[in-house]
């Protein structure tokens, strides 16, 4: 039986960059997963474009929005704080509530730095990984349902061979430091995506991002690459691995 599964990203676009062919893959063949979401609230349009890829990507149920501003924008989110910047305390409250409520048997949001950096995608990690584990304790938030234990988190991380690729073809003319991918032996599982049809939904998600696609040099410079190098990068995703029981479970 294929496990239930709880995406935790910082923006939107990120669910189908980062995941979404593992995200495509898994409800294709029977799997159930939600998608949550911690910058721009209902109403914008980045959260109209969100709730588009998740539809694209087959997930049943309309990505959670936790509803904070997105780092140095705040129409993302009117009145809202800075994902950074609002309480910790409250926002592992409001994802242990989330957790216990949806009961993922493995949760899938960032690696320790978050992939390339992004404070906001380094703070999703910390707050995934200290809600996944406060979830299964049962004198902490005893009023947020009964207590739910995660089994696995796995933290999505970019290996050398694709940042050697997008230096090389995205961001060889950017004024951007550049980063150091995760060896190969420190990858614990590496999903590749044989199926065409898997690979071409989730270019369509990632197409469904209109207004990130219009910013982001980097974006433009990524989807319109020559098909096979840019097949190369998104028909493969990799993760490290925490079992937070014994054993675990598999994510696919």
């Amino acid at each position: 039986m294929a496990p239930r599964l709880l995406f935790v990203h910082a923006h939107p676009d990120d669910e189908s960059l980062w995941t979404g062919g593992t995200i495509a893959r898994h409800i294709a063949a029977g799997g159930d997963a939600d998608l949550i979401v911690c910058t721009w609230a209902p109403g914008t349009s980045r959260h109209a474009e969100v709730v588009d890829a998740a539809r694209i990507l087959g997930l049943p149920r309309e990505p959670i929005a936790l509803g904070y501003a997105d780092d140095r924008i705040p129409e993302s989110a009117p009145g809202a704080p800075r994902f950074c910047e609002a309480r910790f305390d409250s926002q592992v409250r409001v994802m242990v509530e989330h957790i216990r409520r949806l009961r993922p048997d493995a949760v899938v949001t960032y690696d320790p730095i978050g992939v390339y950096g992004h404070q906001d995608h380094i703070h999703t990690h910390r707050l995934a990984d200290a809600a996944a584990r406060a979830a299964a304790v049962p004198n902490i938030y005893r009023r947020l349902g009964d207590p739910w234990q995660v089994k696995s988190i796995y933290e999505v991380t970019a290996t050398a061979w694709m940042i050697d690729i997008l230096w090389e073809h995205v961001f060889d003319d950017m004024p951007v430091e550049r980063l150091q991918g995760t060896p190969d032996h420190e990858v614990d599982l590496r999903v590749d995506i044989e199926s065409a049809a898997i690979v071409d939904r989730k270019e369509s998600a990632i197409s469904a991002h209109h207004t990130e696609m219009d910013r982001s040099l980097a974006m433009k410079a990524l989807m319109t690459l020559p098909p096979e190098i840019r097949r190369t990068l998104l028909a493969t995703e990799c993760y490290r691995r925490r079992d937070l029981t014994p054993g675990g479970i598999d994510l696919l």
